[in-house]
């Protein structure tokens, strides 16, 4: 029949596009978001500040009567890494592990709760009887944990170079260039991949349980936290950010079919 009704099949592009557009709606209008963010930029310009206004100040242990004083942070990329020949900097075992790497670890509650609210709230149900397949709501949700890990590493790395010239330290780059910054940070950047892979995979697997998620999560993400520095240092090239790039699309392909096969054999409630 000429006048029978043609049903137009909706390409996978067009479904991602659509899902992509919801959580980017969602996200955008989250509390938590620009909580989030603005937490990653105030967060080293206090500590950047208070620890300079902290050096030379004596401790006393009253046990001991150990005197020990505190050596503030001396050049404003420590925020960011280790400088070359820099281990000897004030306040550098701090910064070693309070730096721009909390972000990774950071980003595991935006995933966790964005995730969990969908379950709670039974708009994942609903969404996977009606309107998406599993698959395409794991790249949405990945895509959009990337992309709120990339502002969060952004807003760091604002905040890093605000507290330096608040606080006075030096810009020095003790032989590196702006390149290597720019390398480093794409990298970090690229990285946010794998643990935003690891993270949707976990809080799909605990759903509507965000305390479990955020366990889960940072219990995962901590076994490759210490290697954040050495993949991306402050001298990074462009080899590393073409294998933090590898390593992201790596870990998300592999995690999404994960996450979509825990979907598919697991309860929706």
């Amino acid at each position: 029949m000429e006048n029978a009704m043609k049903f137009e099949k909706i390409s996978f592009g067009k479904r991602i596009g659509s899902m992509l557009k919801v959580d980017f709606r969602r996200m955008f209008k989250s509390k938590l978001f620009y909580i989030l963010i603005a937490c990653a930029l105030v967060m080293p310009i206090l500590m950047t500040v208070m620890m300079a206004m902290m050096d030379g100040s004596v401790s006393v242990d009253p046990q001991t009567g150990v005197e020990t004083v505190m050596q503030g942070p001396e050049n404003t990329w420590q925020n960011i890494g280790t400088l070359p020949g820099g281990e000897a900097m004030g306040g550098n075992e701090i910064f070693m592990m309070c730096n721009i790497n909390m972000v990774f670890m950071l980003v595991a509650v935006f995933v966790c709760l964005f995730i969990s609210d969908d379950f709670r709230s039974g708009y994942a149900k609903n969404l996977f009887t009606v309107r998406a397949k599993r698959g395409e709501y794991v790249v949405s949700k990945t895509v959009s944990g990337f992309i709120c890990g990339g502002l969060m590493l952004v807003a760091y790395f604002i905040g890093s170079i605000l507290g330096g010239a608040m606080a006075g330290l030096s810009f020095d780059l003790h032989g590196l260039n702006a390149g290597n910054i720019v390398m480093c940070m794409l990298a970090k950047i690229f990285l946010m991949l794998v643990f935003v892979s690891i993270f949707t995979l976990i809080s799909v697997a605990a759903k509507q349980k965000a305390w479990l998620s955020i366990c889960g999560s940072l219990g995962g993400g901590m076994l490759l936290f210490m290697m954040v520095s050495m993949i991306t240092p402050l001298g990074s090239t462009f080899i590393n950010v073409i294998l933090c790039l590898a390593g992201g699309a790596i870990f998300a392909v592999g995690l999404g079919f994960g996450s979509k096969a825990v979907l598919k054999k697991s309860s929706l409630v």
